[in-house]
């Protein structure tokens, strides 16, 4: 993992401990690079009302586009537990949506220390939905 990744992950997991879970108790961290090279971090806030929570992946895009930032090259995600958790379905189609080819690195809570798994955005979506063109996409779908 390259330098910047590592410390990518790290960001991750140091802004996990700002989570709000007072429901789940599961801490998650998300560290997202844009490629001017500034990195958003987000993490996950809940509600009693549990489909108003947001994931730490879509709270740091929507405040890296929220900030005018729109192309990124990677996001680390860092969760509570020792194995790497990747991301829900709702942010795998919301980071799908900025890019197929951006890297994913998940991590568990012990950060670049512990393992970290490397994929695509793409890699985890497959059959994706990227058209919303009336009609469908080329294929007429």
């Amino acid at each position: 993992m390259s330098k910047d990744y590592t410390t990518l992950v790290d960001q991750a997991c140091a802004v996990r401990a700002r989570s709000y879970s007072p429901y789940s108790r599961f801490k998650v961290g998300a560290a997202l690079l844009g490629r001017s090279g500034r990195v958003y971090l987000g993490t996950n806030v809940e509600n009693a009302s549990f489909g108003l929570s947001i994931c730490a992946e879509r709270a740091a895009v929507f405040r890296a586009v929220a900030e005018g930032e729109q192309d990124f090259e990677a996001i680390a995600v860092c969760a509570d537990g020792t194995a790497p958790t990747p991301p829900c379905g709702a942010c795998r189609q919301v980071l799908l949506e900025f890019g197929p080819d951006m890297v994913l690195l998940t991590a568990g809570e012990l950060g670049s220390g512990g393992e970290v798994r490397r994929f695509t955005v793409g890699q985890l979506v497959p059959e994706a939905f990227r058209d919303f063109r009336p009609g469908g996409g080329e294929d007429g779908r």
